[in-house]
C-alpha cells in the first residue's frame, strides 16, 4: 500500500473507524487517506497520524485518484458504489455480503487463501465475521486431516451490528440496572441480560437465518470444498465486542486433541488459550482489541467413538480479525 491513495467508505461506522486504526497501528505507509460517509456525516473530522481529516460525502466522483477502497457501509452501498470505484481504477475490498457469493469475486482470509487475491477483477470480498472466526483455526487442521463435517454455534457480540447496536446494548443494560423501561430501537427484543437468534431474516423453507446460511456457504467457498457438511446456529449475546464460536468437527482420519493443539500452536493468526487446570479458555474480554483468533477447550467429542471428532471453542474481535483487520491484510497483499 506504499504510496497508494486509500479511501474508506463508511468511515464513521464501527468497522470504518477500525479500518483507519488498523492502517495506523500497522504502520502502513499510505500516500493519502480519504474518509467517505453519508451526507449527514460529511464535515465531521477524524484524526489520523496526527492529522485532522475531514469526512467527505460519498458520491460517484469520490474515487478519482483512489488506488484501494475499503468498504463497510452495507450491501446496498457496496452494490451501488463498488463498480463505480473499480471503473475509476480502484481495487475494492468489500466488507459487506454483496459480492461474497459471486463465483467471480474472491472471498479471502489471508491465512487461508491469499492466493485467490491474484484472480480479482476489481473487487475482493471480506468474509462473514463468524466464518472468519471459525475458519482461521480450523484451516490448519483441514490441511493436515480433511474436515468433512462441521457443526458450529456462534455467540455473536453487539459489534457485529455496528455502532448503533453496541450503543443499544449499553443503554439497555444501564436502564435495566436502574430499573427503567427501555424500548428496543435497533433489535427486536430486549438486549440487556438476554440472548436471541441472530437478527436476520429466517428462510421459511429451511428454518435457517441469513447469518447461518452465510456462514455455511462461505465456509465451503473459502475452503474450496463443496462436499463439506456444515450446520450453523447463530445467536446474538449481550457482549459488547468479540464473537465466540463453539465447534465440533469430524475429520476423515482419527485425530487427537494433542495433534490439533500442536497444529494450532504453529498456525498464523491463532493463539492457543487452553488452560485446563485453571479452567481458562478463550473469552471475548481477551479477544477484544487484538488480532488473533483465540482457540481452546480442545477435546475429544465423546459422542464419536471412532476418534475422528474434536470439539473446541474460539473467540475473535469481530471489528478486527472479523472485519477491519482482515480487510486491511487483504489490501496490504493487493
Amino acid at each position: 500500500m506504499k504510496n497508494k491513495n486509500i479511501a474508506i467508505v463508511g468511515a464513521t461506522g464501527a468497522v470504518g473507524r477500525e479500518f483507519a486504526a488498523c492502517i495506523e497501528s500497522r504502520g502502513v505507509p499510505v500516500k493519502s487517506l480519504r474518509l467517505l460517509a453519508s451526507a449527514r456525516s460529511a464535515g465531521r473530522t477524524q484524526t489520523f497520524r496526527g492529522q485532522t481529516l475531514t469526512i467527505e460525502e460519498l458520491t460517484e466522483g469520490s474515487f478519482d485518484g483512489i488506488d484501494i477502497a475499503l468498504f463497510s457501509a452495507g450491501s446496498g452501498i457496496s452494490r451501488q458504489y463498488a463498480p463505480i470505484a473499480v471503473k475509476a481504477g480502484a481495487v475494492v475490498v468489500d466488507n459487506s455480503s454483496a459480492f461474497r457469493a459471486d463465483p467471480a469475486v474472491p472471498l479471502v482470509v489471508p491465512e487461508i487463501n491469499a492466493r485467490r487475491i491474484a484472480s480479482h477483477k476489481g473487487i475482493i470480498a471480506n468474509p462473514n465475521c463468524s466464518a472468519v472466526t471459525a475458519l482461521v483455526p480450523l484451516w490448519p487442521v483441514h490441511q493436515a486431516n480433511r474436515v468433512k463435517r462441521l457443526i458450529i454455534s456462534t455467540y455473536q457480540a453487539a459489534s457485529g451490528g455496528g455502532a448503533a447496536m453496541m450503543q443499544e446494548l449499553e443503554e439497555s443494560t444501564r436502564a435495566h440496572l436502574d430499573g427503567r423501561d427501555y424500548a428496543p430501537k435497533v433489535v427486536k427484543y430486549p438486549y440487556a441480560f438476554n440472548l436471541f437468534s441472530h437478527n436476520t431474516a429466517i428462510d421459511m423453507d429451511t428454518g435457517y437465518n441469513d447469518e447461518e446460511t452465510k456462514v455455511m456457504t462461505e465456509a465451503r467457498k473459502i475452503f474450496e470444498d463443496d462436499a463439506m457438511a456444515i450446520n450453523a446456529t447463530c445467536i446474538r449475546v449481550p457482549v459488547l465486542r468479540a464473537h465466540s464460536v463453539s465447534m465440533t468437527f469430524t475429520c476423515e482420519r482419527p485425530i487427537t486433541p494433542g495433534e490439533v493443539r500442536a497444529l494450532l500452536e504453529k498456525a498464523p493468526g491463532v493463539k492457543v488459550v487452553d488452560d485446563w487446570a485453571n479452567n481458562y479458555f478463550p473469552m471475548p474480554k481477551d479477544a477484544s482489541g487484538q488480532g488473533d483468533v483465540l482457540a481452546g477447550r480442545i477435546r475429544k467429542d465423546l459422542s464419536d467413538p471412532s476418534g475422528h471428532s474434536i470439539s473446541m471453542f474460539v473467540a475473535a474481535d469481530q471489528l478486527l480479525k472479523g472485519a477491519a483487520l482482515n480487510a486491511v491484510q487483504i489490501a496490504e497483499l493487493v
